[in-house]
């Protein structure tokens, strides 16, 4: 068994993205400038912003975070958008989710321009995606595809069962490995599915992206399978100093000796969700010069 090891495989592409931006300030032009938009106090969602501006800081990117009220109206909010889309210093940006429930994020991602919609997330770069165009991938799909690239991992040919179909995660992942270059056979279950362990069992890969901690259990895999837990919940520990312990979607202990490759929880999807946002935001960048 063989771990797909994110914090490695990050830290080698923001070496790489590291010496593109001191090639970028020798040549006299400006670092990219990803900007944050944080609405309201949710922890999770603060933990996330607080590690990608220290990611930037890594690389040498300059960082912005933007934070208001969750009181903020859905008309504020889309006008702070306009003017990110209009300043002609901010090369990409993200509107942090989830969003108060007064606020439409359907509104506001549609709101984003384009060519600055580093999560990847706008109607136009969605559809260029399906259509297999150059655009801005989701940053956790194409984190997953980064370190199945890494390691070497065989896709072609082989059965992929996505367990989730958000537009965040598993719809994007699943449009991607069934596209030339990866070639899998891919089928998506979802909370509506029956009988999923059926079609787990004959996965060859599987993608976990249910959002329900420790659901793929030993008996739902293969011998051989490659698993990606793309989950990650803090469920209550006293045994920990913290008084809880991460877990993904994955029954790590049971599920990973039948494996050939699996990702851990934390450090596998997780920081490649971050670096391929830097990536995208260097893309933006890039493509504006």
């Amino acid at each position: 068994m063989v771990l797909l090891d994110g914090k490695y495989t990050s830290a080698a592409i923001k070496e790489g993205i590291a010496a593109k931006v001191r090639e970028m300030k020798e040549a006299g032009k400006p670092v990219p400038h990803l900007v944050a938009v944080l609405v309201g106090n949710d922890g999770a969602s603060m933990t996330y912003v607080a590690n990608k501006e220290a990611a930037c800081a890594q690389v040498g990117f300059k960082s912005t975070v933007l934070r208001f009220p969750d009181t903020i109206s859905e008309e504020q909010l889309l006008a702070e958008v306009d003017k990110l889309n209009k300043d002609a210093s901010v090369d990409g940006f993200i509107v942090q989710l989830p969003l108060p429930k007064h606020i439409s994020e359907k509104k506001v991602i549609a709101a984003i321009s384009p060519d600055k919609d580093v999560d990847g997330f706008h109607i136009i770069n969605v559809g260029k995606l399906t259509q297999s165009l150059p655009t801005f991938v989701s940053a956790t799909p194409k984190g997953i595809l980064s370190l199945l690239d890494q390691y070497n991992v065989e896709t072609a040919g082989k059965h992929c069962v996505v367990i989730g179909r958000s537009n965040i995660v598993g719809r994007p992942i699943s449009i991607l490995l069934n596209q030339k270059g990866y070639d899998c056979t891919v089928t998506v279950c979802h909370s509506r599915s029956k009988n999923i362990e059926v079609f787990t069992r004959m996965a060859d890969i599987i993608i976990a992206a249910v959002g329900i901690p420790e659901f793929v259990t030993g008996d739902m895999v293969k011998e051989g399978a490659i698993v990606v837990d793309v989950g990650i919940t803090r469920v209550p520990d006293d045994t920990k100093p913290k008084g809880y312990r991460i877990v993904g979607d994955v029954k790590f202990d049971e599920v990973a000796p039948k494996c050939s490759y699996i990702t851990p929880v934390p450090g596998g999807v997780g920081p490649m969700t971050i670096v391929s946002l830097l990536q995208n935001t260097l893309q933006a960048a890039e493509a504006r010069m």
